[in-house]
């Protein structure tokens, strides 16, 4: 007797066949769709490069893009001139060949020169703007160097004219120390700048920085002066009272030192005899 059932289960596996038939057939052609447009994108794309490219090396070479002028500013002539040569500036070349972050490495080389920028003013100018170091203190180490107001050392000193600033002495030869004493003796620097005589910095000719942070002033019409580099700012009252008191009295010549590292006040020490 034959399986009532037997038939049924051949029907239903005859039903599944096209069905699967059918999802695949969807699925290969949501793929084909998916791929014509990625390649359609990518085909795209490549022409849309090989456009730029073009053109790019189109105005390379146009005449129109040719760098014909180059303008200097925020420094005098003679240092305009070592600039331009640093530059290795070609006037035949595109202005959009022309690589600023190359330029401003090599210009920064310069001992004068603190930063540049640069800024390309197209079709065919390039404008560089320098800032020149300026020294403000003649520091001593194992040569003589230029110091700008913030600390950094800058250039060697090798004309004896150049000299007309306040010489900064006691700075170690070591790393850890070297750029501490150095701020410090900027600090000061930039303290007495707002000061009048005898404390102005017309007057000042030595600052003595110790590893330590203490500092010793030398002024031209004033004995030695010891404090702490760090507390000059809040004692700079004290000192210019204890200096008024002894001009008033006719004693700074009879005084050897003033001394402000003491919380209570300043010791001042006289010459004996």
């Amino acid at each position: 007797m034959k399986n009532p059932f037997s038939r049924k289960r051949r029907v239903v596996k005859k039903n599944k066949k096209p069905r699967d038939f059918l999802a695949l057939r969807k699925g290969i052609s949501l793929l084909g769709g998916i791929f014509l447009k990625f390649f359609c994108f990518v085909t795209v794309m490549v022409m849309i490069s090989i456009l730029f490219v073009s053109l790019y090396e189109y105005l390379l070479k146009s005449p129109y893009m040719k760098l014909e002028k180059v303008i200097v500013s925020g420094i005098e002539d003679d240092l305009e001139t070592e600039l331009l040569k640093m530059s290795h500036l070609d006037r035949d070349t595109s202005l959009l060949a022309v690589d600023l972050n190359e330029i401003k490495r090599r210009l920064e080389k310069h001992p004068w020169i603190r930063s540049v920028n640069l800024e390309k003013r197209f079709p065919n100018t390039l404008v560089i703007r320098a800032e020149k170091e300026e020294p403000c203190a003649v520091v001593a180490m194992d040569k003589l160097y230029f110091m700008n107001k913030w600390g950094k050392v800058f250039k060697e000193v090798f004309a004896s004219g150049e000299l007309d600033f306040p010489i900064i002495t006691g700075i170690s030869l070591k790393d850890t120390f070297n750029e501490r004493q150095l701020v410090c003796a900027a600090e000061v620097l930039r303290i007495l700048e707002a000061e009048e005589r005898p404390l102005s910095l017309a007057d000042l000719s030595e600052i003595h920085v110790r590893e330590d942070g203490n500092v010793h002033l030398y002024f031209s019409s004033l004995p030695v002066i010891r404090i702490k580099g760090s507390h000059l700012d809040k004692r700079m009252d004290d000192l210019k009272k204890v200096v008024d008191h002894l001009f008033n009295t006719g004693r700074m010549h009879l005084v050897r030192g003033i001394n402000l590292n003491y919380r209570d006040g300043a010791v001042v020490s006289f010459r004996k005899g």
